[in-house]
C-alpha cells in the first residue's frame, strides 16, 4: 500500500493532472483511501513500540509511573486496534460510496404511516451527527398523518457501509395516538439502502426501457409545485421497478433525481446476482409485518430497542429515535 500511495502522490504532481477532474476525482479518492488504512496502521505501531517500552521500564522500576503509562498506552492501542478492526468490516466493494435510503409504511394504515415518518426523522438525525449531506429526493405525504414513502440521498464517508445495516423490516409497540380508545398498536415499516451510483457508466439504462409519466406533485412546495406537472414517475419495463420523485420544483431535477435512484436499484439487483446473494433477495421480498423485523421499538407497556439480529438491546428508546443508532449498526456489522 505504500508504494502505491506513493505512485498516487507523484500523479498528483504531474502536469496538467488537475485540467482533467474525472482523473483527478479517481486517483485523489484512491489515494484518500489508502492514506485512511495507512495512517491508523503507522499510528497503531507506533503505539506498539511505545508500549512495548513502557513496560520494560516498568520491570526495571518495579511499577510506578512507567506502570501507569504503560496501562494508559496499552488501552489506546486496543482502541486503534478495534477501529481498525471495524473499518475492515467496511471494506466492502460499495461501502464507502454515498446511499439511497427508502422507507415504506407496512401494515398498520395510519399508526404505520406516523411510524415511517419517525424512521424519517429518526435518519435524518443520525446523518445529521455523522456529519453527512442530506438530499430529500421525495416524500409522499400519507393520508393524515405520517408518510407513504421517502427516498433520502445520504452523502458521507461510508455512508451505504453503515446503513446497509438498517435494511429491513422495522416494528413499533406503542399506544396509538390515533385509536379514540388509545389501545395499543403494532406497526410496521421497510427500510431498503442502495449504493450510490454516481457515474452513469455502472449501469446502462436504455431510454426504451422506461416508460416516463409526469404529474401535479400532491405535497407542500409552494404555488409551482402543486399547480405544475413537475413531479415524475419513471417506470423501468424490463424489471417492472417504479420510481417517483416530486420534491425539486423543476422537472427536469426531479427526473434526474428519478434516474439516480433507479440506477442505484438496478446496480443493487445487478450486484445481488453476481454475489448469488439469494437469502438477501428473498429478504427483501418479504412482507412488511410479523415475522420479518430487523429491530423492535417498544413504547409501551415498556421501553425497549432491540435488535432481532444481534440481539443487541437498550432502553434509551428516546436517543435511538434521536438517531444514535450506531451501537446497532456496528453490532451487525460485527456479527456479518
Amino acid at each position: 500500500m505504500e508504494k502505491r500511495r506513493a505512485e498516487l502522490e507523484a500523479r498528483t504532481s504531474e502536469p496538467g493532472f488537475w485540467q482533467d477532474g474525472a482523473r483527478a476525482k479517481g486517483v485523489l479518492e484512491e489515494l484518500n483511501s489508502l492514506k485512511a488504512w495507512l495512517e491508523p496502521l503507522a499510528a497503531l505501531e507506533k503505539s506498539v513500540g511505545d508500549a512495548q517500552a513502557l513496560v520494560e521500564m516498568a520491570e526495571d522500576e518495579e511499577g510506578g509511573e512507567a506502570e501507569e503509562e504503560a496501562r494508559r498506552e496499552i488501552a489506546a492501542m486496543g482502541e486503534r486496534l478495534g477501529a481498525l478492526e471495524f473499518r475492515k468490516m467496511l471494506s466492502g466493494k460499495d461501502d464507502d460510496r454515498g446511499a439511497i435510503l427508502a422507507i415504506h409504511p407496512g401494515a398498520g394504515g395510519t399508526d404505520s404511516q406516523d411510524w415511517a415518518e419517525m424512521l424519517l426523522r429518526m435518519y435524518l438525525a443520525w446523518a445529521a451527527k455523522k456529519g453527512y449531506d442530506v438530499q430529500l429526493m421525495d416524500v409522499q405525504p400519507g393520508d393524515g398523518a405520517g408518510i407513504k414513502s421517502a427516498t433520502v440521498l445520504v452523502r458521507g464517508q461510508y455512508a451505504y457501509g453503515y446503513l446497509r445495516a438498517e435494511a429491513g423490516v422495522h416494528r413499533l409497540v406503542r399506544l396509538s395516538p390515533f385509536d379514540a380508545a388509545h389501545r395499543r398498536h403494532t406497526s410496521f415499516a421497510s427500510v431498503a439502502a442502495y449504493p450510490e451510483v454516481e457515474d452513469e457508466g455502472d449501469v446502462e439504462v436504455k431510454d426504451a426501457d422506461l416508460r416516463v409519466d409526469f404529474f401535479r406533485a400532491s405535497g407542500p412546495g409552494g404555488q409551482h409545485v402543486n399547480k405544475s406537472s413537475t413531479a415524475v414517475r419513471i417506470t423501468h419495463l424490463a424489471t417492472g421497478i417504479v420510481v417517483s420523485c416530486q420534491n425539486e420544483r423543476s422537472q427536469f431535477r426531479n427526473r434526474e433525481n428519478a434516474m439516480k435512484v433507479l440506477r442505484a436499484r438496478l446496480y443493487a439487483i445487478r450486484e445481488e446476482e453476481r454475489r448469488k446473494e439469494q437469502e438477501a433477495a428473498a429478504a427483501e421480498k418479504k412482507d412488511i409485518a410479523w415475522g420479518s423485523q430487523i429491530r423492535s421499538y417498544v413504547l409501551h407497556p415498556y421501553r425497549l430497542v432491540k435488535d432481532v439480529r444481534t440481539g443487541l438491546e437498550t432502553s434509551d428508546v428516546d436517543g435511538v429515535l434521536d438517531g444514535r443508532l450506531d451501537q446497532f449498526i456496528e453490532a451487525y456489522l460485527k456479527a456479518a
